[in-house]
């Protein structure tokens, strides 16, 4: 590589500004050293003395020197504190990069050696190779499914997984695979090869990784080099290395053991990506001789906000929670956490947006408040109120919830249905079905779908889906033409500045950031925990899964500097029925004290008497999801139908559905029909009960349905 003949550069070092436990991470011994450091204990400024007491001490040269991390702007803030320190930005000085810049500034400067002249290109996107991968493997080449695709062969690379081991290795782990496994490494196997052409060889960024670690590990040539070149070593955020990293980790170091770590392995929340925090937990091992640090001491939070984020990861289970770190709050005391529960999703907005207005009034600016959600698709409530408070924002990590794409081929999917005159005029519930009809051929299903992509849009038409229903409860006489003008005025109403405003961020993209105030928001069970970790009745199906969405909200509890507040809500939709319960995490969090712990487990506060969540007619428990209230029953409980019934009603609704030329699930969906064959009503009363039949429906289907479930009792007695 290249030699660097900079004059030895002298750092500016103040030892006398950090605490007892810094210092000693500081100051360790030239060797292995693992920092063990606590959201908001000044890890950056205690890597980058270590470093610069290095380089003043001797033993190593500013050049020699190559810190990593996981995003540019992690490097740009390593490469800003060394700047600062006298040591960082120019060539002769310390290098800091993410692995894939490192590892593309090596691979430029060693491919001679070890390709030759074959030429080679970095792929910009690999969605149009990963497109002709899945037409010839015979899978979908629709935007998401490309997404999802090139997100498993990332996962996969990123593992060390070939692809004629990749379905072994999913069946394994258990992974969730957007396909069948089979068909992902079909897909897998013709993308690696359509990346060799005649022009030469297309790169893509694991491929960097891989194609330098194969040079250390195969040319003895290269190794000497590189080595010669790079004696010390720095990696930030080590909980989040994957095996690939690692490798290419280890290939730099080769036998020496120059290497300073510092991470949290309960902040790991991205093993979806292939991130691991086994090297971290692990690293004492590897390495019995190294220097461990803990760093607990918190100058981020309030002592009040370092108590509940304590108390949120001291539930954690398994081995990394083996490894907890204690945090010792540093700031002045601040407001205690504030709990709140609400009827309903627009209720929490709303209140929420009230909130941030009294902070605004009280001096906090717009840009130092933030509110923070499990997935992108809950923006949508959170942009709407803010606007309707002419309070400015900006989503951070993702669109504005009309400017996504799958929102705006739902709506073009809406107008084509408001054009059409062979559909009736729906309105309320049956406007609700409609659209569901209509965002049904964008991709809406009736189950939540595997895939990260596929469950963001999914996520996004549930979003449309449940503004519907929101609408209608108001306006029970809203139409599709309604509907659409209430959707443009929204989409028109939100063009807030890009700075200045309060963020809306997901809670992984919220990482390594913090704000005054912090607003967690939707907290409830089946959103965090997301519903995918999570079995029938919301039993735990994957236990590490789980214990990531645990460390999802840690994050969150750790962002504000002082103010913060949890809010969860009983149902999506106004008016909706109230089947939803904060999430498990806060069991035992909410201070007695608080008016949410008020609220028994299972019922909710109105405006009137309290009203009971509905239960299984065979169990008694609570019913927790839509499935089983609109069944009456828990999954796990018998059924009773009546087959026979079923299959009368469902041969009823396809001939009524082929004279009205209507989608048969716009007359009644599957679990309606299934609910009425078990509970066979006998008048309009018992009929109207069955959640998803309105007094509309009643009174265009309930006397045929009533002669149906009647002929079918005469039959039986």
């Amino acid at each position: 590589m290249e030699r660097v003949t900079a004059a030895p550069t002298q750092p500016k070092l103040a030892l006398d500004e950090l605490d007892a436990e810094q210092a000693a991470a500081v100051r360790a011994p030239r060797g292995p050293v693992c920092v063990l450091a606590g959201a908001g204990t000044g890890k950056t400024r205690t890597i980058t003395h270590r470093i610069a007491h290095l380089v003043a001490s001797g033993h190593v040269r500013a050049d020699q020197v190559l810190a990593v991390t996981f995003t540019a702007r992690a490097a740009g803030e390593l490469r800003n504190r060394l700047r600062a320190l006298g040591l960082g930005g120019e060539a002769g000085q310390v290098q800091a990069r993410t692995f894939h810049a490192a590892a593309l500034r090596q691979l430029r400067y060693f491919w001679p050696q070890v390709v030759g002249d074959v030429p080679w290109k970095l792929l910009d996107s690999k969605f149009p190779i990963v497109a002709q991968a899945a037409g010839r493997a015979g899978l979908s080449t629709d935007t998401d499914s490309l997404r999802d695709l090139s997100s498993e062969i990332e996962w996969a690379k990123a593992s060390l997984i070939a692809p004629e081991d990749y379905a072994g290795e999913v069946a394994r782990l258990h992974r969730d695979a957007p396909y069948d496994a089979k068909k992902v490494a079909t897909v897998y196997t013709y993308y690696e090869a359509l990346k060799n052409t005649p022009d030469g060889l297309l790169l893509d960024f694991d491929d960097l990784l891989l194609h330098t670690a194969a040079a250390l590990e195969d040319y003895p040539s290269v190794a000497e080099e590189f080595r010669g070149r790079y004696r010390s070593f720095v990696v930030d955020e080590y909980q989040d290395v994957t095996p690939l990293q690692q490798r290419v980790l280890d290939a730099w170091l080769g036998d020496r053991d120059d290497l300073t770590v510092v991470g949290d392995a309960n902040q790991t929340i991205y093993s979806f990506t292939g991130a691991s925090p086994a090297a971290l937990l692990d690293f004492s091992r590897r390495f019995p001789e190294a220097t461990v640090i803990r760093l607990e001491r918190d100058y981020r939070s309030s002592p009040q906000v370092v108590s509940l984020a304590n108390r949120v990861i001291g539930a954690a289970r398994g081995r990394i929670a083996g490894t907890r770190l204690q945090l010792i709050g540093q700031r002045p005391d601040g407001p205690e956490p504030g709990f709140a529960e609400y009827d309903d999703e627009p209720a929490e907005a709303a209140a929420t947006a009230r909130k941030i207005a009294k902070l605004l009034e009280k001096g906090v600016p717009a840009a130092e408040i933030a509110i923070l959600y499990r997935i992108n698709a809950q923006s949508e409530v959170y942009e709407q109120a803010l606007t309707e408070a002419g309070i400015p924002y900006q989503v951070r990590g993702g669109e504005g919830f009309f400017n996504r794409p799958e929102v705006r081929q739902a709506v073009q999917a809406l107008r084509q249905a408001a054009n059409r005159d062979d559909l009736p005029d729906a309105r309320g519930a049956d406007l609700v079905t409609l659209v569901r009809a209509a965002l049904a051929k964008v991709g809406l299903t009736k189950e939540e779908p595997v895939g990260a992509q596929a469950r963001e849009r999914w996520s996004s038409l549930m979003a449309l889906v449940q503004l519907t229903e929101e609408l209608t409860a108001h306006d029970e006489e809203l139409d599709l033409s309604g509907l659409l003008r209430e959707l443009a005025a929204r989409s028109e109403a939100r063009h807030p500045p890009t700075v200045q405003g309060v963020t809306l961020a997901s809670l992984h993209a919220a990482k390594g950031l913090e704000w005054d105030a912090v607003f967690l928001v939707g907290l409830a069970d089946g959103t965090l925990p997301i519903q995918h970790v999570l079995g029938p009745d919301s039993t735990v199906s994957d236990e590490a899964a789980l214990e990531e969405e645990r460390r999802l909200l840690y994050v969150g509890v750790t962002r504000p500097r002082e103010h913060l507040q949890l809010s969860w809500a009983l149902a999506r939709s106004e008016g909706g029925r109230k089947v939803r319960r904060r999430s498990r995490f806060l069991v035992g969090l909410v201070p007695d004290d608080s008016p949410a712990s008020r609220i028994a487990p299972h019922t909710t506060a109105t405006r009137g008497p309290k009203r009971v969540h509905p239960t299984c007619r065979v169990c008694g428990r609570p019913l927790l999801n839509t499935t089983a209230t609109m069944l009456g029953r828990c999954s796990r409980c018998p059924a009773d139908i009546d087959q026979e019934l079923l299959t009368a009603l469902k041969d009823w609704r396809k001939e009524k559905s082929e004279a009205l030329s209507l989608p048969h699930f716009v007359i009644f969906s599957d679990t309606t029909l299934t609910a009425i064959a078990e509970q066979r009503p006998s008048d309009d009363r018992a009929l109207v009960a069955i959640p998803g039949i309105g007094a509309k429906k009643l009174q265009t289907y309930g006397a045929d349905v009533l002669a149906i479930v009647r002929s079918r009792a005469r039959a039986e007695g």
